[in-house]
């Protein structure tokens, strides 16, 4: 049976480990509704006729949906460049 991989880890280190994991999880949420917020402002009507989304509605959602994760994780790649760079011993 294999040995689960934080079982060498302290108490201490576990905890830091699961406060980080929290950390994580919070901020993807508060991405995820400012995402929905931001596409829900932008692609839907005000005034609602039906209670699906129409075909324009549709697709402006997954457009915006998929730009804004494109745009995440191209902040997220220059953000992790900069920490390394930062790292580096000068």
């Amino acid at each position: 049976m294999a040995t689960p991989p934080n079982s060498n880890m302290s108490p201490a280190e576990k905890a830091k480990a699961f406060d980080m994991a929290q950390l994580e999880m919070e901020y993807r949420v508060d991405l995820y509704n400012a995402m929905t917020a931001s596409c829900f402002a932008k692609c839907m009507d005000t005034r609602y006729k039906e209670g699906d989304l129409n075909v324009g509605e549709n697709s402006c959602v997954d457009r915006c949906a998929a730009k804004y994760w494109q745009v995440t994780g191209i902040v997220g790649q220059m953000l992790g460049g900069m920490q390394q760079q930062q790292q580096q011993p000068r």
